[in-house]
């Protein structure tokens, strides 16, 4: 059985992991988390466990210039404070959150392959890349490091993008009808696949998300049909967005393209245990 040890204790993906792994790996894996905001990690010793999967850490885009320092410090330094002390500690696998913004976003980055070099457009994309650098430099046959990049996460309680967009379906008569192709992935799927990384023990960097691409007015569409709302599709608007997709942040975040090829996806287990009709409907039910 391989012992994990969760930092974050309030990190919607940790919890979200250890709820999935008591479900459906109770033979297999056994879970703790520890705090980090209080310094409650430094007072354990990380000897027993195996496997430490890194989800602490400030998670969303920010803007604010005051805000740069406390990414770099959460993100990044913690990060290698914690990894140092695994490697010491002689746990065999690190598993670090990291992020799909780790190559910008749709205005710079809107189809990534294998061969595509990150680029963050903002500091907490570099905080998360830099992040990654630092582990780098820990990393050897002893001390395995898996860094996991994905998309936008989403699932019930999530927060983010998604709550807005589902807020928006629930009410609107109509949605523009532009094709746009965006990789998500539903926590349930992100929650497998990190449960087949622990198991399988592995290091490298990892690009996981749903089977299928997301166009944003399906899913606008589908979570309205969910909730009785019938969401007409419209294409009067596609100029507009066609000339502002560009140059305007909010109309960037809701039509651009930003997605992994497939390839980069493919894992030799299958962690997909959830299609995309299936996962809005979990995230959406009461």
């Amino acid at each position: 059985m391989k012992k994990v040890l969760i930092t974050g204790a309030n990190s919607y993906v940790g919890n979200a992991f250890k709820r999935w792994v008591e479900s459906h790996h109770t033979d297999d894996i056994f879970v703790d988390m520890v705090g980090m905001r209080k310094g409650e990690w430094k007072a354990i010793s990380f000897e027993w466990y195996d496997v430490i999967l890194h989800a602490a850490g400030i998670a969303h885009v920010s803007t604010d210039k005051s805000m740069e320092d406390l990414y770099y410090k959460v993100n990044t330094d913690l990060t290698a404070e914690v990894a140092a002390k695994a490697k010491q500690s002689g746990v065999k696998q690190f598993i670090f959150l990291s992020s799909m913004i780790v190559y910008g976003d749709a205005t710079n980055a809107r189809f990534i392959t294998a061969d595509t070099v990150p680029n963050p457009t903002n500091f907490y994309g570099d905080s998360k890349l830099q992040a990654e650098n630092k582990l780098a430099e820990l990393a050897d046959e002893m001390f395995m490091v898996a860094n996991v990049r994905p998309p936008m996460i989403y699932g019930k309680g999530s927060k983010g993008n998604y709550v807005k967009l589902a807020g928006l379906a629930q009410k609107i008569p109509f949605f523009p009808s532009y094709q746009n192709k965006r990789s998500m992935i539903h926590i349930d799927n992100l929650s497998e696949f990190l449960a087949r990384i622990v198991l399988n023990g592995d290091s490298g960097t990892f690009h996981p998300q749903n089977k299928e691409y997301v166009c944003t007015t399906d899913l606008v569409s589908t979570i309205g049909s969910i909730h009785g709302n019938t969401v007409r599709r419209i294409g009067l608007f596609n100029g507009v967005i066609d000339k502002l997709i560009d140059r305007n942040v909010t109309v960037n975040k809701l039509f651009g393209d930003f997605s992994y090829a497939k390839e980069l996806s493919v894992y030799r287990d299958e962690y997909c245990v959830r299609s995309f009709e299936e996962s809005i409907v979990e995230t959406e039910k009461n």
